[in-house]
């Protein structure tokens, strides 16, 4: 199976080519850090107008470095949702062309399930079920992957994703966006016990994550800070502060979420973490002790395949062709899609401070 991968559900223009024996011929990421750093973070209309100019390229791109032509492909993937809809609707209908002109298979791909399956690329070691921690900047989930399409969301968010947190604080330190590089690479020469931060929901029961007052306590004690221009020494102990709580607040959240599913899933090995929050690591470091500490392996895609890519959503359009799960030509493009849609609404989702 050769399988196109497009992805356009934020803010960048993606497409690759990967192999059912997990080969990826292609992977080609076009991103607009440039044109949404003036604002501080992702202006959805300039994202989809930027996909509507982009993607017929970056996908021509992909084919030419994969050594292949169209008329190669078993099928061809898109993220289907959820993210910033006009960008969505860009992958999807350019998929869609693609499928209807080649008379092969479309297939519609989850965004989450793209991150949540993207270990198994290259990896046949990590069989189902696994514990999933995927923090980017929209979404913060412990999940128990029990299949392709069968997810128990064990816990979510409450208000703020960690990595719209991450951009915050680098906003508030004046860092720029993104935020997440730029903070870890402050926070190298930082006294992270320099400034006491919060540690919200740390020691309660459950599962689930809270950053607002995190991402609120950083601002009051920046602008408690003499006026003027921030000192490095003051970014880099604040930039190390943040990352210590913030990284103590998953650890205690994902110890929870283990015992869960180890009580279900005994001979359990995996923990695995994916999205743009992976990439970061002194997170991946604290996570690794966390696992080796409960007998369990951790597992992070490479950082390249951390953040939004096409390679993920090929991989993931492979696996559901595996199992002869393609959609229609009628497939609807969602802004919301929840990988486990009988997952009540989490306590406080929405409410943010």
């Amino acid at each position: 199976m050769i399988v196109l991968g497009i992805e356009t559900s934020c803010d960048e223009t993606a497409a690759a080519v990967v192999t059912d024996d997990g080969k990826i011929l292609s992977n080609v990421i076009l991103s607009q850090i440039e044109s949404h750093q003036p604002y501080g973070g992702i202006v959805p209309e300039v994202a989809a107008r930027a996909h509507m100019q982009t993607t017929d390229r970056v996908v021509a791109q992909a084919i030419n470095e994969a050594g292949v032509g169209f008329s190669d492909l078993s099928a061809v993937a898109a993220t289907g949702g959820p993210g910033l809809i006009g960008g969505v609707i860009v992958g999807v209908m350019t998929a869609k062309a693609i499928a209807m002109g080649q008379n092969i298979p479309f297939i519609a791909v989850n965004h989450l399930e793209g991150h949540a399956l993207s270990a198994r690329l290259g990896d046949s070691d990590v069989t189902f079920p696994y514990l999933l921690l995927l923090v980017s900047g929209g979404h913060c989930q412990l999940l128990a992957v029990k299949g392709v399409g069968n997810y128990q969301r064990l816990g979510t968010t409450i208000d703020d994703a960690l990595g719209e947190a991450f951009d915050k604080t680098a906003k508030v330190l004046g860092l720029g966006y993104p935020g997440g590089p730029a903070i870890e690479n402050w926070a190298k020469n930082g006294d992270a016990h320099r400034f006491s931060l919060p540690r919200p929901m740390k020691g309660r029961a459950g599962c689930d994550f809270s950053f607002s007052g995190l991402k609120a306590a950083v601002k009051r004690t920046v602008d408690a800070l003499p006026p003027g221009q921030l000192p490095q020494k003051d970014i880099c102990d604040m930039a190390a502060s943040f990352q210590a709580a913030a990284s103590e607040c998953i650890v205690d959240r994902t110890k929870n979420a283990i015992d869960l599913f180890k009580a279900n899933y005994p001979d359990a090995q995996h923990l695995v973490i994916a999205g743009g929050v992976a990439a970061n690591s002194a997170i991946r470091a604290d996570l690794e002790k966390l696992a080796g500490a409960n007998q369990m392996k951790l597992v992070a895609p490479p950082p390249i395949l951390c953040t939004d890519n096409g390679a993920m959503i090929a991989w993931a359009g492979v696996e559901k062709l595996k199992l002869s799960e393609t959609a229609g030509l009628d497939f609807a493009p969602r802004p919301r899609w929840p990988l486990d849609p009988n997952a009540p609404r989490a306590v406080g989702a929405g409410v943010k401070a």
